[in-house]
């Protein structure tokens, strides 16, 4: 077989873009969506709120603002931005959308989603996880040297979405719907590490670190109820 043969290509032969191209994705989304980070931020701390003291009111409204978050994302930054310079992306977008369905269906469907009021080691772990994502990962383009204007909001960006998700599903019960709301946050992690890593960006690693504490969060043994 020719050199052009589909096993010698390299994952950095799939990409289309370089590494300034990928930050300018950010620079220009958050120009034309200012200043709808300070309400993303705002509505991530309401979310955040309900994570900290869960009711079934908060409940409802964190499920609606993250399938609303879930949607725009597919179609203000992966569908309008991201596709264009990327052919894989395309296939992306249904999954965020089958995603923002998903999150409405668990949410409200017989017995819905609940949240637990008590800490343990798995409330911990995704409150952890979703502050993160909320407060700190917009500071990872500053910490890279791409400055505040290429930052990645929550509800505004996949990463920090995923993240967040990640961290509602690491404490989410019953079990069964919680594994469900982690799938495809943890899969697209996992493509924006590789794609990160390929780049030579030197936050690869935070993607797979999230999905890494969502699963040991599942996997932690819940504590035994109190007779």
């Amino acid at each position: 077989m020719g050199s052009g043969a589909w096993w010698t290509y390299r994952p950095e032969d799939l990409l289309m873009f370089s590494p300034r191209v990928y930050e300018r994705l950010f620079e220009l989304n958050n120009q034309a969506l200012w200043p709808a980070q300070l309400l993303a931020l705002a509505l991530g701390g309401l979310a955040l709120a309900v994570l900290l003291r869960p009711g079934p009111r908060g409940i409802r409204w964190l499920v609606i603002l993250l399938a609303v978050a879930w949607a725009f994302v597919a179609w203000a930054f992966l569908w309008r931005r991201y596709a264009p310079i990327h052919w894989g992306i395309a296939y992306v977008v249904p999954l965020f959308g089958l995603q923002a369905l998903l999150v409405v269906a668990l949410g409200t469907c017989r017995g819905g989603l609940r949240l637990p009021r008590h800490w343990s080691v798995r409330r911990g772990l995704g409150v952890g996880l979703f502050t993160y994502a909320l407060a700190l990962h917009p500071l990872v383009a500053l910490a890279m040297g791409r400055g505040l204007a290429g930052a990645e909001v929550i509800g505004l960006t996949p990463d920090p979405l995923a993240m967040a998700t990640l961290g509602v599903a690491a404490l989410a019960e019953p079990a069964a719907r919680a594994w469900a709301l982690l799938v495809v946050p943890a899969l697209w992690c996992l493509l924006s590490g590789l794609t990160l890593d390929t780049l030579g960006e030197g936050s690869a690693w935070l993607p797979l670190l999230a999905v890494t504490v969502a699963l040991a969060s599942r996997l932690w043994p819940a504590r035994p109820a109190l007779r």
